[in-house]
């Protein structure tokens, strides 16, 4: 078992102002895909999109979707209670699919915007986004939140909160990154150089990242207030993925069969 690295979690503490890892990953993911989607713009020669204003409204949409998706698929009471908590984004609390919800949302609104297909947009945008996904896991792991379950493999991490229990536990979060992360950029990265139907790249961002997600939770503790939603496997991640996933594999064969038809 490897103990926990003594990293703090606020970067930068000045009076009652703090910087904290996870707004760090924010900054760094948001401009790390504004360099990638820059380059990728001139070299595919689209010029009808507006990188920064498609970045800046894409960040928008999936902040808010995050908050208001974590609000309703993991903590509807506490916010029934207390709506103006909702506002607290500092505290932390965003949901990945809310957040896909929200990029949906600003891709379609972009789209008509600029006069162009919702999938050339989004087959330009997804690779991305996995930058910003695997810098939020690392935020993930140095927070001591969303650990997994106990092992007794050599690379388990004992975290040292409380709520841990003192037990090595799967680094889940590592996993993440590595997986939702490098992995799913690397892929979307090299796939989305080849000719393939329009859409494609989209689907396979939501397959991919829904197989991940859904591998990855089987190791996950789940959330405490929550639990498992069925025996002791099925988390509200997992469930959430399943039509994202579903989704994903008819943009991929009803792309292709377009392109049949046409052809």
């Amino acid at each position: 078992m490897i103990p926990f690295p003594n990293i703090d979690p606020v970067v930068l503490e000045i009076g009652f102002f703090q910087v904290h890892w996870y707004g760090v990953s924010y900054v760094l993911g948001i401009g790390i895909g504004w360099y990638y989607l820059e380059n990728r713009a001139r070299a595919l020669g689209l010029k009808v999109i507006n990188v920064s204003d498609t970045v800046f409204y894409v960040a928008l949409g999936a902040v808010v979707g995050g908050r208001i998706g974590y609000t309703l698929f993991y903590n509807p009471a506490a916010y029934y209670h207390d709506p103006l908590s909702i506002l607290a984004i500092w505290k932390g609390g965003m949901s990945f699919h809310g957040g896909v919800l929200g990029v949906a949302l600003v891709l379609i609104w972009q789209s008509r915007k600029i006069g162009s297909s919702v999938f050339t947009l989004s087959d330009f945008i997804v690779p991305a986004l996995p930058i910003g996904l695997g810098l939020g896991r690392l935020a993930n792991f140095v927070n001591q939140e969303l650990w997994g379950a106990p092992t007794d493999l050599p690379w388990g991490v004992v975290f040292t909160v409380p709520a841990a229990g003192g037990f090595s536990r799967h680094p889940t979060q590592l996993y993440e990154a590595f997986l939702e992360g490098l992995l799913l950029f690397l892929l979307l990265h090299f796939i989305s150089k080849r000719k393939l139907a329009l859409g494609t790249t989209t689907g396979l961002f939501l397959v991919l990242y829904g197989c991940f997600r859904s591998l990855v939770e089987l190791l996950r503790e789940p959330d405490s207030h929550i639990g498992y939603l069925y025996g002791d496997w099925l988390t509200m991640g997992q469930l959430l993925c399943a039509p994202m996933i579903l989704i994903g594999l008819i943009i991929i064969m009803s792309c292709y069969n377009r392109k049949s038809a046409i052809g």
